[in-house]
Formats: structure tokens, sequence, C-alpha cells
């Protein structure tokens, strides 16, 4: 490990182990620009806005140079003030100007250093191509004429998510990100999962919004509006509306969306109860029976789409159990299928991979409409309370609807990386004692590690579980699973890193906020006087009415057969 002390503006700064001389800057409480560099990320090096200049009038890049000791460095001289507006102005010579109507106005990187750097006319004409945009995913939207080059999503699909579905094309003046042969995003290996939006520092990579539709529908005296909220929805806001960082807003999110015009708001951890139920019964059948081990989760949509594409082999070993949002939905659109008014159910998400889930077809109804009409993001849920003009801070909480108002602490943690593993474990286990319950949280199921293993015995079974989150980290996992290095009953998979709470529909943060948003969700489910999912007492209800007989039609998909029968069609199409 490197020691010793670097003169940064003259003053000295310790080094303890930080491997470029960036993070040791940073350190010193100087907030050098940036917009190619994330600590998970390889150094790029590309953007050139963090370069310092050395005693001896050296430019160095800070993201890739290691700090040694007796080094004398300086971040802000004329030379380097210079420097980055040259950079800043060149990068605006070749970007969209539309910052009013761009999706990333007020929250753009380049928006946010051109003002820092007093960049208040650009010299150079802009003479980049004009493209059109790529509308083609339902998740993210992606603008050419906005990106700066930084490769940050480059990297994140690469490195991260080991999707590989954009890379840059071209050479010189001509070179982009793109996808092979420059194809629609909706052609490419791309899961939808929307890490890239969530590095992207300018509005060349966003989320698809879906507010005006579900505006529509709100204005529509004809139409009842059903909501529901996922659990890492409610700490997710915070940072944005003035709350503090990981607070659970569930309440007052309720009542926002009462303001806007919803006729009914429930929780999508009630649904999560009966994914918890259904995927523990089917966990256990498995090891009684020995057969499809391990038993992959299928809550992350990103995840689905990652296995059919790169392991149709493992659809048999993924959970059968709809996600909960799915199987809430379906419980919904049978709830009200008897009003007098069109229903239509929106969820609020913190994942950008659930607005491609809703439209699949394995989630259509018998007249081929959507059990979840339209999907929206934290980050659209924050722009339609600011939009309606709620002073936010001063909503009083309210609690979601009946039939569906209970929901058990299990059901919560669902937004967490490790949480779903937690709650069936608590439902398998044994031991229902409240120090037993407490004592699964020390088996190595909490944390935002991106690989984590646990063990419980279930009978004289010892009962071996993996936690992945971030899909390279399933890749490699998937790998051991296969050459059998590795061997486990039981493997949640969470597409983004760190899960739920880290989606790329919540307001990117740092490692450190994310951390107050599983701690938020951990705060709630110790404050839930319901801690299993079986406790929940509208459980029986629901299965005794509701669900009698269609359990299996509303609750489960067979995603192994769905890909079976696209292929048998891709081929027919083939041979004609």
């Amino acid at each position: 490990m490197s020691s010793g002390i670097v003169m940064i503006d003259n003053i000295p700064v310790e080094i303890k182990g930080e491997t470029n001389l960036l993070a040791l800057i940073r350190k010193a409480g100087i907030d050098l620009p940036t917009f190619c560099y994330y600590s998970e990320l390889s150094v790029y090096g590309a953007c050139r806005m963090c370069v310092v200049e050395t005693k001896k009038g050296a430019i160095e890049a800070a993201c890739s140079t290691p700090p040694q000791d007796g080094m004398e460095i300086f971040t802000n001289t004329p030379r380097l003030k210079r420097y980055r507006k040259m950079i800043l102005e060149l990068l605006l010579s070749n970007h969209c100007r539309d910052c009013t109507i761009c999706e990333k106005n007020g929250q753009c990187k380049l928006q946010e250093l051109a003002e820092r750097f007093g960049i208040s006319r650009v010299r150079f004409a802009n003479t980049a191509d004009q493209t059109p945009m790529d509308t083609s995913s339902l998740a993210i939207v992606r603008d050419k004429s906005k990106c700066i080059l930084c490769g940050d999503c480059v990297r994140m699909c690469h490195e991260v998510q080991n999707v590989g579905a954009i890379d840059f094309i071209s050479r010189g003046a001509k070179i982009s990100v793109s996808t092979a042969f420059d194809e629609p995003i909706a052609n490419s290996s791309c899961v939808g999962c929307g890490q890239c939006a969530a590095v992207c520092p300018t509005g060349a990579i966003v989320i698809r919004r879906n507010t005006d539709q579900v505006w529509d529908a709100l204005s529509d005296p004809q139409t009842k509006v059903v909501f529901q909220i996922a659990p890492a929805v409610r700490v997710g806001l915070g940072g944005k509306m003035g709350q503090a960082q990981g607070e659970n807003l569930m309440g007052k999110i309720v009542a926002a969306l009462r303001r806007m015009g919803a006729d009914e708001v429930f929780d999508t951890a009630t649904g999560a109860d009966f994914t918890v139920l259904e995927e523990a019964n089917e966990f256990l059948g498995r090891l009684d029976s020995g057969e499809k081990l391990p038993l992959f989760t299928s809550c992350c949509p990103a995840w689905i789409n990652y296995a059919e594409k790169n392991h149709p082999d493992l659809l048999g070993n993924i959970s059968s159990c709809r996600s909960p949002m799915q199987m809430f939905s379906s419980m919904l659109k049978e709830q009200f299928k008897h009003s007098n008014r069109k229903v239509v159910v929106v969820a609020v998400m913190p994942c950008t991979a659930k607005k491609e889930e809703a439209a699949r077809k394995e989630f259509l109804d018998e007249n081929d409409q959507p059990y979840t009409d339209f999907v929206i993001t934290t980050q659209e849920l924050i722009a339609m309370i600011k939009e309606s003009g709620f002073v936010f801070s001063e909503l009083e909480p309210e609690a979601v609807d009946m039939p569906f108002g209970t929901m058990s602490g299990a059901g919560i943690i669902f937004g967490v990386t490790g949480g779903v593993t937690e709650a069936v474990l608590r439902r398998i286990s044994a031991n229902k004692s409240n120090g037993a319950l407490r004592s699964l949280a020390f088996t190595g199921v909490r944390g935002l590690a991106g690989v984590k293993e646990a063990q419980l015995m279930y009978g004289d079974r010892e009962v071996k579980i993996a936690i992945v989150s971030g899909l390279k980290n399933a890749e490699d996992l998937i790998l051991k699973i296969k050459s059998g290095e590795s061997y486990y009953d039981f493997v949640e998979v969470m597409a983004c890193p760190g899960g739920c709470v880290a989606g790329a529909g919540q307001p990117a943060v740092s490692n450190a906020a994310k951390q107050k948003r599983s701690q938020g969700l951990y705060d709630a489910d110790r404050m839930s006087s319901i801690k299993r999912s079986e406790e929940n007492p509208i459980m029986m209800s629901v299965y005794s009415g509701l669900l009698k007989g269609k359990v299996h039609h509303l609750l489960h998909v067979d995603y192994q057969a769905s890909y079976n029968e696209r292929h048998k069609n891709l081929l027919k199409e083939e041979c004609r």
C-alpha cells in the first residue's frame, strides 16, 4: 500500500492507499471536475478535466496518475483554468444546446461545469451531423447529439453489466457511441437495465418517459387509476425532495398521488409477500425432488432478459413466480374487473427494465391488454410531483388503501440486494423466534457487496445460497456453477449493483447514499409489526377468495415455454 506525503496546492496530504491523485485531491476537500471517472469503473482518462500541474510545469491527468511521496501539484493555476475552459468550449461546440427542453436540464454535468467555469458563449460553430434519436427501446432513449464521448456508458455496459450492447464505432471526427452496425438499441443485446443512463453525465442516454400517458389517464373521468409503489421508491426521493437521503417517504408519496387524482394507491410490498410464499413453496419442492437446482430468482426483469439472451439453458432453473409488480398488477386487475370504468394500473418502480417487462406477451390478459398499463420510475414520479406544484415537505403522510393495505417487513426489504433471500429464509426457517429472525441479518445476506454467500440448515440439510448484484457478477457465478467449481441451492440475482435501491430509475447517488437507502428499508422492516410474509393477515383471505383457482394463472409464468415459442416462430419466419 502506497504511503507518504503529496503537496496539493501547498497543503500536505497523506497518502493512505489512494490509487490515483484524484482520490487524494478529493480527500483534501477539492472538487476536481471530471466527466469520465467513476471509482467502480476502469480509468479511462478521456475528458482531461481532472488535469493538474506539477511543480515543473507538466500537465498530468489526476485520475490516471498514482500518487508518490514528495510530489508537488497544483489544481487551479491560470493555465489549468484556461485549459478546462477550452475543453468545455470544444465539447459544447459539437453539443446540442437545447438545454431548456433537455431531460437532463438542471442535472447535466456539462451544464453544471459550463456554469462553474463561466462559459457564457461558444466561439466555434456546431458542425456535428444531426442524427435522429433512438427511441426503439421501451426503457431508454439515446440522443447522439448530446454525447460527449466520455465512455462512461460503454464501460458500465461492458465492465459492470457484461452486456456489451454499446461501444465506440468509427474513427476520428466520426467516432460515436453506438450498437454493432449502428442498429437501434432494441435490436442489440441490451437488457434494459438502464445503468448506462445512470452514469451518463449529459442527456445522451435518458430514461424513456411515460408520464404523459399517466397524466392523460388521471385526467380522464372514465378511467380508474390504480397505483402500486415499489419498496425502493420510498427511500429514493429524499435527496431530490428536500428530505433526508434514505428517509422512508411512503406516506407522503401516497398523499401526493392522491392529490394528483389517483383512485387507489397500494404498496408493491404486498405483492412481494405473495412472491415470498409462492417462491418459498417452489424452492422447497425443488429441494425435496432435487430437480432443477439451483433455483434462480425471477424478480428482476433485466436479469430475465440477460438469461434469455446469454443462458437460455438456465431458464428452467428460474423461478416460475412472476415479479412482485406483475403478481400485484394481475391481482389488482382481477380485483377491479367489475368496475364501471376502465381500470389502468400504474407501477412506480426504481427500474427501467420494468417498462419492458410490462409489455411482455406473457403479461397480457385474455384481451391482449397488459396487466401493468404503465411503469414510471422514481425520477418520473419526482417530475410529476414538481409539475403539480406540491410542497412535498408539507404533505401530511397518508396510508395505502384496502383491501391490500397490509404488508410485511419481509416484502419491504425486497428493494435491497439480499432482501429477497432474507424474506424467503424467514419463510422456510423452522425457528420462528424473534432471536432467530434477527440472526438472519448476520448470515451474510445483507450489505451492498456484489457477491454474497449464506448457509441455512433446513432439516438435516445445509442449504447453500448465493446473492449477486450486477450482471458481470452474475455471469462469473454462473460460469462457476456450470464448471462445477461452485454449488448453490438458491441464487438471488439483481441486475443493478446494490439492488433496486440503486436502480437506474432512481436518482443517481454515491455508494454512501445507496447504503442510507438500504438502511431506510431495513429501518422500515424493523418498525413493521409483521416480519414474515406468511403472517400477513390478508394472505389467506386473498388465497381463499380472489385467487381461488387462479393462483397459477395470475401469479406464475413459464419463461422457458415462452422462449421456445419465440424461437419456434423465428425458425418458421426464416423458412418462408
